[in-house]
């Protein structure tokens, strides 16, 4: 029967967790690179960066009224 208890023998963790920083830098630059390539990326400036955030703050503060 399989093992299932989820360790792995050797010591490291399994996806990303198992690789060195430097590999999940490697990994994560290329992602960056091919989101602005293909224009999916966000390029904020200061003030288009503070309004997103204070939308995104509003709408999910929306969900907050009344819990506490």
């Amino acid at each position: 029967m399989a093992d299932n208890n989820n360790e792995n023998k050797s010591g490291e963790g399994r996806g990303f967790a198992g690789m060195s920083e430097e590999k999940r830098r490697q990994i994560a630059s290329k992602g960056g690179k091919a989101a602005h390539e293909g224009g999916n990326a966000n390029e904020f400036d200061s003030e288009s960066g503070r309004e997103a955030g204070r939308k995104g703050g509003q709408a999910s503060g929306q969900n907050r009224d009344g819990e506490m």
